[in-house]
Order: C-alpha cells, then sequence, then structure tokens
C-alpha cells in the first residue's frame, strides 16, 4: 500500500505494555490480534550471508513460493551486529517476510539497509538466483533499533521504501522527509533514548500517517517481556502495510469497539485521531 492513498492521516497510539504472560501457541487463534503476531509465523526460517555484507533471513523453501515476497531492510544499534537481534529477525521472518539484516555495527546512514535492498531487487531479476521472482520490488520497509532507527528514518527517505520502523531511534534522518507510514517505538524508562525524544521525532512526521508506540516499563534494550510486546506490535505493522493482512490492520486503526490497542487492557490509547479510521 502506497503512502499517496493516505497522505496526510495521522494516528497517535501510545502503546503501554503491561507485563504478562505469551500466550501459548496453541491458544494462539483466539487470541488478541496483537498477540497472535508474537506467535511464530507459518514459515520455517532459512539464514544465509549474502549481499554486499548482510545476513539474510527468508522462509524456508522458496523454491515452494509462487507469491513474491515483501522485503525488510534492518540495520543494528551503535557497536553490535545482528546477533542481538537474531530472535526477532528469525520471528519476522517466519511471517513470510525476506529480511536484509547489515552487518555493520554502524548504521545510522541508512545507506548499508538500501544497499541490502538493491541487492535483492537485483537478484529478484537475476535468473539462476535463489530469489529470482520470489521479490515483491513495492513493498519493502525499514526498520532498526537505536543508532540503526536513525538510519532507518534516513533510509525510509529512499523512494525503495513503501514503510519505517524506528525503534527507540537515535537522531539520525530526518522525520519530514519519510514518505510512508512510520510506527516509532519508545521505551517509558529508556536513559538512552528517552522516550520524550522519540515522542519528538513522531511529531515532526506529520506528512505520513504515524503511529507512537511506548512500552510500559521499558529501557533501551529489548529483553523478556518487553521485547515479546514489541515483536508483535512491530510485526503486526509490517503484516498490514506490507501484506495487507486485515487481521493486522485491526491492531492498529478501526473504530474505538474493533481497534486492538484502543480495547485491549494491556494497551491505552492516547490522543488518537479519528482519522485513523479512515485508513484503508
Amino acid at each position: 500500500m502506497r503512502a499517496s492513498t493516505t497522505s496526510g492521516l495521522r494516528a497517535t497510539i501510545a502503546l503501554l505494555l503491561a507485563a504478562g504472560l505469551l500466550a501459548p501457541a496453541a491458544a494462539a487463534a483466539d487470541a488478541a490480534p496483537a498477540r497472535v503476531f508474537e506467535q511464530p509465523g507459518p514459515h520455517q526460517v532459512t539464514v544465509v550471508k549474502g549481499g554486499p555484507d548482510h545476513t539474510l533471513y527468508h522462509p524456508a523453501g522458496l523454491a515452494g513460493i509462487s507469491t513474491p515476497l515483501p522485503v525488510l531492510v534492518w540495520g543494528n544499534g551503535t557497536g553490535v551486529n545482528t546477533e542481538p537481534y537474531d530472535l526477532m529477525l528469525r520471528h519476522i521472518a517466519s511471517w513470510g517476510v525476506v529480511i536484509a539484516a547489515a552487518n555493520t555495527t554502524q548504521s545510522g546512514s541508512g545507506q548499508e539497509m538500501l544497499a541490502g535492498a538493491r541487492f535483492l531487487i537485483a537478484e529478484d531479476q537475476r535468473p539462476g538466483s535463489a530469489f529470482h521472482g520470489k521479490i515483491d520490488e513495492t513493498r519493502i520497509a525499514a526498520a532498526s533499533h537505536s543508532q540503526g532507527g536513525g538510519g532507518a528514518i534516513a533510509a525510509g527517505a529512499d523512494p525503495l521504501i513503501n514503510t519505517t520502523v524506528p525503534i527507540q531511534p537515535g537522531p539520525q534522518g530526518r522525520v519530514g522527509a519519510l514518505h510512508g507510514p512510520a510506527f516509532f517505538v519508545a521505551g517509558q524508562v529508556d536513559l538512552i533514548v528517552p522516550s520524550l525524544f522519540v515522542r519528538a521525532r513522531y511529531g515532526g512526521a506529520g506528512q505520513v500517517p504515524a503511529v507512537l508506540g511506548e512500552v510500559r516499563g521499558g529501557g533501551h534494550f529489548l529483553l523478556g517481556e518487553t521485547r515479546t510486546r514489541v515483536l508483535g506490535a512491530v510485526t503486526a505493522w509490517l503484516r498490514y502495510w506490507l501484506a495487507g493482512d486485515q487481521r493486522a490492520k485491526s491492531v492498529f486503526f478501526g473504530q474505538e469497539s474493533s481497534c486492538e490497542l484502543c480495547g485491549d487492557e494491556a494497551w491505552s490509547a492516547h490522543a488518537r485521531n479519528d482519522k485513523a479510521k479512515q485508513i484503508s
């Protein structure tokens, strides 16, 4: 879904994530939508090295997948590689997303992420590639954490990127240059990238549909229940904007009675703009 169809719309949801137990997989079908996306997706995942300098996560058995898959390009926080994010990246890939994760420990420019997108587009067009005909070149997201979150904002200014997920982002990139919907994630007690800073970055993105999520009790590092809740929300966001998943849409948007995050006790609405209901 392109931003031009929804430009100017804006929604604010403060996602206050309460502590709780992860629902067992057997109960996923009966869980609220946000909790459904905390469960592993339907695909087994393959992880390989590839690209200019990337780790690639993708659904296993690409040869048997007939529908082109959307793409996520990922950077990393300052001084770390993909290892701390491995669980998150495997989880997102299990929901039918091909991920090019930059191996660099400096991702603030966004260029490393864009290089991963361009690599997958080239592989999609190259006969003999495992990705030949498997990549949806029109559905590409940029996401990351900390410095990489700033890099995701920088990458999100490029026409290749349809939607952006800056998680506790650094100062890199210009939010006014984003041209697609964005989901900003903050930690309530983050002392490295304070929530107020993330709110300010979110506030500067008035030209695109945007949601602000704040993790109750969440620090800067994605651990335990904080990671579980962020993972579910990020996966839902990507499933809606990259795959048109209407169940995922209901996590963020709709009437008060149908918006998952508006009615769930673990989430609460904050200064929510009614125009969000008009997003299609």
